[in-house]
């Protein structure tokens, strides 16, 4: 086993005395090309190009010796600290950090990033990190071979966004370059790199917030609010109750692409992008869209607002998480179920229209609950019945072994 284990990272600037002192006494050093190519390197020390960090791992735990890895940016923010940590390598690490990848992308764009969003693309988490960057104003997205500027760009296709690209900062290749995510595919990118992703009202906080990231406390207190905070006038499927229920069995989340289908006043697409998901809010009435556009403003969410009728408009649309149908019926039902969402929830007036709609979803794999809900509005003066709606709430979810794919 290694005698000693020395993390450095690396942003261009020259070494400190802590990590010139640990580069001179090792015997073997793992990093990048332009890592190994460092004058501190010792001439005789043995070097390992850094791909896979477990690999390097296990070399490193079965040399004689003082070892170092080089890696760019804070290696233990996102980085190869996690890996060398891990038990079966039985590794004491020590730590000399640098400015961050993301800390000094924001720096060369001129901008402040606590309320940025941080994520890592891979290819394997590629689609989590561009839902992200939909529900979001502002992103840092560490990217991957495969899953760069313009896989991002080409994945939010619909969602406009201003991208700042740093590509291989501290080099002397470093470049910033500043378009529209729509021209991101035009180019080809060197790596590593990092996107700022940009879009939507993106405004300073006086003074600062006191959180890093999106401020949870932003907005009203409490989710299925009242119609009042809508301006009233909800339909049926959006009574307050209702979308509770609705929100609790889809449990949408930071990550998540929510489709609202049928999105009326706009409620529940705004409560699941309050809970951090990308929503695409979907209605075949321009008043409809029009609400739900001027909702999410006065709420500060994003959301995606599509006109057109199911199950024709979403043909086009990106591959859902989760799903609600508040409109359409068995028919945009089916055609939902056949995108393998892996929850969906809708209501329905009738046990006969229920049961239709459950025994689709059983046929296409869907594990079907339903609920019959009633409540009841009391006046508090005289606790007098006020207002009474009932719903069939119907959510399918996918068997586990498929969800995991």
């Amino acid at each position: 086993m290694a005698d000693r284990v020395t993390v450095i990272g690396w942003d261009g600037s020259p070494l400190t005395a802590a990590a010139r002192s640990a580069l001179g006494a090792a015997t073997l050093v793992a990093g990048a090309a332009h890592h190994l190519a460092l004058s501190e390197v010792p001439p005789r020390a043995e070097r390992i190009r850094l791909g896979s960090v477990a690999l390097a791992a296990r070399r490193i735990a079965g040399h004689r010796g003082t070892a170092v890895v080089l890696a760019d940016g804070d290696p233990g923010f996102f980085g190869v600290v996690r890996t060398l940590r891990a038990p079966e390598y039985g590794l004491e690490v020590e730590v000399v950090p640098a400015v961050s990848s993301v800390a000094a992308a924001f720096a060369r764009a001129g901008m402040p990033w606590d309320d940025a969003q941080v994520v890592v693309a891979h290819r394997r988490t590629l689609r989590r990190a561009v839902n992200v960057c939909r529900a979001h104003t502002k992103v840092a997205v560490l990217t991957s071979p495969g899953a760069g500027p313009a896989e991002l760009g080409l994945l939010l296709d619909g969602t406009p966004r201003t991208f700042v690209i740093c590509e291989e900062l501290g080099t002397e290749r470093e470049r910033v370059t500043i378009l529209t995510s729509d021209k991101a595919a035009d180019h080809t990118w060197r790596d590593p790199n990092v996107v700022i992703v940009i879009g939507g009202p993106v405004t300073a906080t006086e003074g600062g917030g006191w959180i890093a990231g999106r401020d949870p406390a932003a907005g009203p207190r409490g989710w299925a609010l009242p119609a009042e905070e809508y301006g009233g006038d909800l339909g049926e499927g959006e009574t307050d109750l209702l979308r509770a229920a609705q929100l609790a069995r889809l449990g949408p989340r930071v990550g998540d692409l929510v489709w609202d289908i049928g999105c009326g006043s706009g409620a529940f697409a705004i409560e699941a992008a309050r809970c951090g998901a990308a929503v695409i809010a979907v209605d075949r009435t321009p008043y409809a869209c029009g609400r739900a556009t001027l909702a999410a403003r006065r709420f500060g969410v994003q959301l995606q607002v599509v006109h057109g009728t199911a199950p024709h408009v979403l043909e086009n649309l990106p591959e859902p998480d989760v799903v609600r149908v508040g409109g359409g019926g068995a028919r945009v039902v089916s055609a939902v179920a056949d995108r393998r969402p892996q929850r969906i929830v809708t209501h329905a007036a009738t046990r006969d229209a229920a049961e239709l709609i459950g025994r689709d979803l059983t046929e296409h794999g869907y594990e079907v609950q339903c609920a019959l809900l009633q409540s009841v509005e009391l006046d508090t003066r005289a606790w007098a019945e006020k207002e009474r709606s009932v719903a069939f709430l119907l959510t399918g979810e996918l068997a586990r072994r498929e969800t995991l794919r």
